[in-house]
């Protein structure tokens, strides 16, 4: 009992509050990842309830929350590594970061290929862009965390044959999860993007 009531309030907290975006300015390629060639996968183990936002996100955007097809796993050929360098650089330079939380009387609201937005809003806008460049909707998982500083935010983690990689709104390096300050509370299921698993 008190361990689902503990998860509910972290649930509400990382809802709440994204770490804004940091002035990184442009990285180069070969300097834009950080990817150990021991894999880190995340290991989800427990269904839980997906973040009310979510739930509103997918009513107001369903074709965005359909099982996908294709794989689960992305080779990452230097190709596949440039998308994904460009795509994060160009989504953090695009959105201008507010938290809309104070922007809205509704709430955490979130939006895809917007102009403002919070780290939701990042992670949806380049899950969209990398499904336009033929990337498996199965690869790309939303997850809520919180920082180092207990920050709560949220990344778009890819699937891929080097292990789950981290796109963050705060930097323009694409991690290993396990090389970012992050704390994985929860994160989508890559079969169905409705479903939420723990860690």
């Amino acid at each position: 009992m008190f361990k689902s009531a503990l998860l509910a309030a972290l649930t509400v907290a990382i809802s709440a509050v994204c770490q804004p975006a940091l002035a990184e300015g442009p990285s180069r390629l070969a300097r834009s990842f950080s990817v150990s060639s021991t894999m880190n996968v995340i290991n989800a183990n427990t269904r839980t309830t997906a973040p009310f936002a979510h739930v509103r996100f997918c009513m107001d955007y369903p074709d965005q929350c359909q099982k996908g097809d294709g794989p689960n796993e992305v080779s990452l050929t230097p190709e596949r590594q440039k998308q994904l360098s460009e795509v994060n650089g160009t989504v953090n330079r695009s959105i201008r970061p507010i938290n809309d939380d104070a922007a809205d009387n509704a709430g955490d609201v979130w939006n895809v290929d917007v102009s403002a937005g919070d780290c939701e809003d990042f992670a949806l806008t380049k899950r969209e862009n990398l499904m336009k460049l033929g990337w498996s909707p199965r690869t790309l998982r939303i997850a809520m965390a919180r920082t180092g500083s207990g920050v709560g935010h949220a990344v778009l983690v890819v699937k891929t044959d080097r292990g789950d990689l981290v796109m963050d709104n705060r930097t323009n390096r694409i991690k290993g999860w396990r090389f970012t300050d992050l704390k994985i509370v929860k994160i989508q299921s890559g079969d169905n993007p409705r479903q939420w698993y723990t860690m």
